[in-house]
């Protein structure tokens, strides 16, 4: 089994729900998650998981600052080869690190990001990658995350209402994947999204693809 750091908590979402969901999704292919909401004391020291996921929603102005100790565990992850799993909010998160953006791929920027409602919209799977190869479009509740600032080398594996909502980047030695889906548990009801995450793990750890999933 793979081992998974779930970073999780914060405000605004039921991160509790979110992130058990999630584990469960990454069960079915071999992944076992650890969840905490100690970021800070969880990433004091160098990971051992082959796996980090960021479903948390912390940043400066709800007083959370990343120590710098937390910054270096997550670098060396990426350097030594380990994955990284962002959901949903981690692109709001951690706004004290100039470089996470540059990690993530993109950044929330306050009056320039916003969201329309929370309720149904429609995903369009893009092609160009096996972490959606041959997957179809879907339907889903969640927010769909608006004018991010998104560096120009990203290339969005699915979209809604013309913005990008996922994509998988290497970073250093490692491999991660933002997944601006996953508000709250509606979101992992939907089994083409379920799909889509299990094979973000598998590309993330570097294992084959189960393409009929």
């Amino acid at each position: 089994m793979a081992r998974n750091l779930i970073l999780s908590g914060g405000l605004y979402h039921d991160f509790d729900a979110t992130s058990a969901a999630l584990a469960q999704v990454l069960a079915d292919v071999g992944v076992e998650s650890e969840i905490t909401e100690d970021i800070a004391g969880a990433l004091s020291e160098p990971s051992e998981y082959q796996l980090i996921t960021v479903n948390t929603l912390r940043w400066q102005e709800k007083g959370f600052t990343l120590p710098a100790q937390a910054r270096t565990t997550l670098l060396d992850h990426l350097e030594r080869g380990g994955g990284l799993l962002c959901m949903h909010a981690a692109s709001i998160c951690f706004d004290d690190w100039q470089g996470w953006p540059r990690v993530l791929g993109a950044c929330w920027r306050w009056g320039k990001s916003h969201h329309p409602p929370l309720g149904w919209t429609s995903v369009r799977v893009l092609g160009g990658h096996p972490i959606v190869e041959g997957l179809r479009d879907f339907d889903v509740v969640d927010e769909v995350y608006s004018d991010l600032e998104v560096l120009p080398d990203v290339q969005p594996l699915a979209s809604s209402m013309g913005q990008p909502l996922v994509w998988a980047r290497p970073v250093r030695r490692g491999r991660l994947v933002y997944d601006a889906l996953g508000h709250d548990v509606r979101s992992y009801d939907n089994e083409v999204h379920r799909a889509l995450l299990k094979r973000a793990a598998l590309w993330l750890l570097k294992r084959p693809l189960v393409l009929g999933d």
